[in-house]
């Protein structure tokens, strides 16, 4: 019995060491993504553009509508739009969330 005690006591003391051994290297760049991340820049500028476009024709939409009576069904277009922006906005936070980074 006192063998089975001393392996598990072995084993819990070289598990705690273990993680601490881990390497956790920074994040580097891989060399010639340069061109990669200027896309991804472009990219991020035109859907924040687009999205801020879309606010602008529901907003449109809205005004010509209101005389209508129809006014209030735009406002969800709007919230979708708003929560697309505010995905967008948080891509670099998000993959890097998800990256570990």
């Amino acid at each position: 019995m006192s063998v089975l005690v001393a392996a598990i006591q072995t084993a819990v003391e070289v598990a705690a060491v273990l993680p601490a051994d881990l390497p956790n290297p920074d994040p580097v760049q891989p060399p010639g993504t340069d061109g990669f991340t200027a896309i991804m820049g472009w990219a991020k500028w035109v859907a924040l553009a687009v999205a801020i476009l879309a606010l602008f024709a529901a907003g449109a939409m809205m005004g010509i509508n209101s005389r209508r009576g129809e006014g209030g069904e735009h406002v969800g277009k709007i919230g979708m739009v708003l929560g697309g922006v505010v995905v967008i906005s948080a891509a670099v936070a998000i993959v890097g969330f998800l990256s570990g980074a």
